[in-house]
């Protein structure tokens, strides 16, 4: 019999990919299910990204790429990095992932080891506690609470600061929540880690192209922040490609160059097609990624006021990516029959069975009185969701 690493059974399968497929076992079994747990895009990939690929394929692009990513992308990314964000990155401080989500895990291969500590906020993505634990680090969370829209008192987080933080990461907008950090709320972020200096503070920026009525601002835009800083992006949600896996990122050089090391012993580059249909991506102008934000904002505001019709639900204000949080304490303790809510994941497992209505538990954010509900689906569908969760719940006591 073999033996599983023990770091691997200390690991916490991903929740969003657990119940995206109970409910995709449900449909296959002919149940209608209303899937709002993934965290994809509903809209296909713009046509003249697809056809892009489809060129470079039919011109031969189906060799390796170098580690850190194609030159012409890199120099794209490089461009929209100034242009977007204003930072002023060289080509050798850029590389390219398989998704951000490489990213992030190769800073944290490159700098922490077993003993040092990574902060983060909650809630948060749930791959970064799990990606922190694997390296032999330990997870250090800030909360935050529902009545200051998930945005933390940096009082809270000054005190989870000391010298065995290696990192602190944060997203913006931030999944699970949709909060977006302001031009304020960053600068005084980046005035407290000024003294901080060894601390590397990743931004997760993969949503900045959804964000409603907001400008985006980025952390290493700030005086002596882009020395201590790693910008995460890619183009999963602003492009609608999460199936073409491929992210990107800025940070100092020396990370840079531990970050391709890494990645060269685990995938080497990201696909020859993804990269030159990305880079034609970063090229154009943004027409069609609008159109998806707009039809985000849209579907946002019709789950909102949908939701209002279940007064238990304590509901934030999402200025970005496309998820509500809400907090549903409330349910708990109630039962229907013989099943009875003790928390989060029993709740989003109730409305599968009863609502059949998939969303996924705040446990594995950080956030376990919560439960996450994606809106990347049609205003029909969120309108017949909202009502058969409203049904299910009038089943308990």
């Amino acid at each position: 019999m073999f033996r599983i690493a023990g770091r691997i059974a200390q690991m916490e399968e991903s929740a969003t990919l657990r119940m995206a497929h109970r409910a995709r076992q449900m449909r296959q079994s002919g149940a209608d299910v209303i899937n709002l747990s993934l965290g994809e895009p509903d809209f296909d990939t713009p046509e003249f990204i697809v056809e892009a690929a489809i060129k470079s394929l039919r011109s031969g692009a189906t060799k390796y790429t170098p580690v850190a990513g194609n030159q012409e992308l890199r120099e794209a990314i490089r461009d929209k990095f100034l242009r977007d964000n204003n930072i002023s990155y060289s080509i050798d401080e850029l590389m390219v992932s398989c998704g951000a989500k490489q990213c992030f895990a190769n800073l944290c291969f490159a700098l922490l080891e077993e003993g040092d500590e990574a902060v983060m906020l909650a809630p948060y993505w749930v791959s970064y506690f799990e990606i922190v634990k694997l390296t032999g680090a330990q997870p250090v969370v800030v909360q935050s609470s529902v009545e200051n829209n998930y945005k933390p008192d940096l009082k809270d987080l000054r005190k989870a600061l000391n010298s065995r933080t290696k990192l602190f990461v944060f997203s913006t907008p931030c999944n699970p929540t949709g909060t977006v950090f302001s031009e304020a709320d960053l600068r005084a972020m980046a005035e407290l880690f000024a003294e901080y200096p060894d601390v590397l503070v990743i931004s997760d920026e993969i949503y900045e192209y959804i964000q409603f009525g907001t400008n985006h601002f980025s952390i290493a835009s700030f005086p002596g922040m882009k020395e201590r800083c790693a910008t995460i992006n890619g183009f999963s949600k602003g492009f609608a490609m999460t199936g073409w896996r491929l992210g990107y990122m800025g940070a100092p050089r020396p990370i840079i160059e531990a970050c391709v090391k890494i990645q060269g012993q685990f995938t080497s580059g990201a696909a020859s097609f993804s990269q030159e249909a990305a880079t034609l991506a970063l090229r154009s102008d943004l027409t069609e990624t609008y159109k998806m934000r707009d039809a985000y904002e849209l579907r946002r505001d019709h789950l909102l006021e949908q939701l209002k019709s279940i007064p238990a639900f304590r509901l934030n204000q999402p200025q970005g990516a496309f998820y509500v949080l809400p907090e549903v304490s409330d349910f708990f303790g109630k039962r229907y029959k013989d099943v009875q809510i003790k928390d989060a994941e029993d709740f989003a497992l109730f409305l599968l069975a009863e609502a059949h209505v998939a969303v996924v538990n705040g446990i594995a954010f950080g956030a376990p009185q919560c439960i996450r509900i994606s809106y990347s689906i049609s205003e029909e569908r969120i309108t017949e969701a909202v009502e058969r969760i409203r049904k299910a719940l009038a089943l308990l006591h």
